[in-house]
């Protein structure tokens, strides 16, 4: 392949930062050079590229357009190069590294306390995550696997079910004048908190408990279980939540279940699942973290 297009590194390096910060001067000092080195790096290559990439405006460089183009193509490969280098320094040589996204309130609460059992079991698999938002782009080369909640079916992707479908109903302690919650209908008396991922949660659970003269839909709306639960401890209302993420919470006494409700055992469709795209599924790593997952689960 012609060599021309592959500048050496510490070229991109230099373009990089001069483009950043703005000046020579500041480039230098951030890569620890003399400002001539830098200087000579970059118009190094202009001339490999051919092309003019800054512009000196009163005293500043200022990036060309075709500057600007090469300078969103450029930087995060050079991200992506210094994140593949750090994972195959840090990586024990017959281990491996697993890139994982995993749902803040999941990850918090049920996740993370057990990772240092898994830890224990498997040293020699190095977990990554990946910011959740990033978690569902299975193209990306930095992504492996992603617990991710929902009904379980997501183009590209191989789900399997962990858990999260037992539900919960709960409520704040109860305070003096507060609004009974003796039975179902007694739910008529309080304001509804809804995750917005599940609109039919209250839905389903008015038709299975026969209850009417109520708007399910109505309620604040929260993105995160997490939120939930913490808006219920406040007083703001009644939820329902997946069982896993409520345990502590419930003995301490922050939020209380009704007892009715706990003879009644409530289940979702949606849930907790561990995806990942058939053609990591080989991957020892993820083999390993997956097996590991579902042994943990305990949920009835």
């Amino acid at each position: 392949m012609n060599k021309r297009l592959h500048p050496p590194t510490h070229l991109l390096r230099a373009f990089v930062t001069t483009a950043q910060l703005g000046t020579i001067s500041a480039a230098a000092d951030a890569l620890h050079v003399t400002q001539s080195a830098v200087s000579k790096q970059v118009q190094e290559l202009e001339q490999w590229l051919g092309i003019l990439l800054f512009a000196r405006v009163k005293k500043r460089l200022q990036l060309t357009p075709p500057g600007q183009r090469y300078l969103l193509a450029v930087q995060p490969l050079l991200v992506q190069l210094e994140a593949a280098t750090l994972d195959v320094m840090s990586t024990p040589a017959d281990g491996g590294v697993l890139h994982l996204s995993a749902l803040p309130t999941f990850g918090a609460k049920w996740l993370i306390p057990r990772l240092p059992a898994f830890q224990t079991a498997h040293p020699k698999v190095l977990l990554q995550f990946v910011p959740y938002v990033q978690g569902y782009d299975f193209t990306r080369a930095d992504l492996d696997c992603a617990i991710r909640y929902g009904e379980g079916a997501w183009p590209g992707a191989v789900s399997e079910y962990v858990i999260g479908r037992d539900m919960t109903l709960i409520a704040p302690p109860s305070k003096p004048g507060d609004a009974p919650l003796r039975r179902p209908t007694d739910i008529v008396h309080h304001r509804l908190l809804q995750h917005v991922s599940v609109p039919n949660a209250w839905v389903n659970w008015c038709e299975r408990h026969q209850v009417a003269g109520v708007n399910p839909h109505s309620g604040i709306q929260l993105d995160q279980y997490v939120a939930i639960i913490r808006a219920v401890a406040a007083g703001m209302g009644l939820a329902l939540v997946p069982t896993c993420l409520i345990e502590e919470e419930l003995a301490r006494g922050e939020v209380v279940s009704p007892r009715w409700s706990a003879t009644h055992r409530e289940t979702a469709q949606a849930g907790y699942f561990f995806c990942y795209p058939e053609n990591k599924a080989h991957l020892e790593p993820l083999v390993i973290f997956k097996r590991w997952l579902l042994s943990q689960v305990t949920e009835p």
